[in-house]
């Protein structure tokens, strides 16, 4: 298993930084992300964070993701079940107001589907991609929210 876990103070309220944690708004800054569509009813912009709420999200293969834990401007965690060739993720962004705006933290959890061969070279090169995807990712979350 791969975890990355990385924080960054950004120049925003908690609420402003939660409206940019919906799938179809973190496709404007998360690493790699292409296309988001939702699978689940979205009737109101509250339901894109409700638990349950889910999107296919393509990045170089297709994955559904579905928020299993929300607390509204503090916490969010999406999974991904994986599959065939495909690891099972955990993402979670927690916000935690500062005097100057506030600290998201991202934890990204992954379990590789591959064999014991594959799961070394995940555990080796696979953790220093994702640590630059998840560093840009939120460098690109923040230069967003500060403009």
């Amino acid at each position: 298993m791969v975890r990355v876990e990385k924080s960054i103070e950004i120049k925003a309220r908690p609420e402003k930084v939660w409206e940019m944690l919906a799938f179809d708004k973190a496709l404007e800054w998360m690493e790699g992300w292409k296309t988001v569509k939702y699978t689940s009813e979205v009737s109101t912009p509250e339901d894109k964070y409700r638990v349950g709420a889910s999107a296919l999200i393509t990045e170089h293969v297709k994955y559904d993701f579905e928020i299993t834990e929300s607390t509204k401007n503090e916490k969010i965690v999406w999974r991904s079940a994986g599959g065939r060739a495909k690891p099972n993720m955990i993402r979670s962004y927690t916000l935690k107001s500062t005097e100057t705006g506030t600290k998201v933290t991202s934890v990204f959890d992954y379990t590789s589907p591959f064999s014991v061969l594959g799961k070394i070279v995940d555990k080796t090169g696979g953790q220093r991609i994702a640590e630059k995807d998840v560093e840009k990712s939120l460098e690109k979350l923040k230069s967003i929210l500060e403009k």
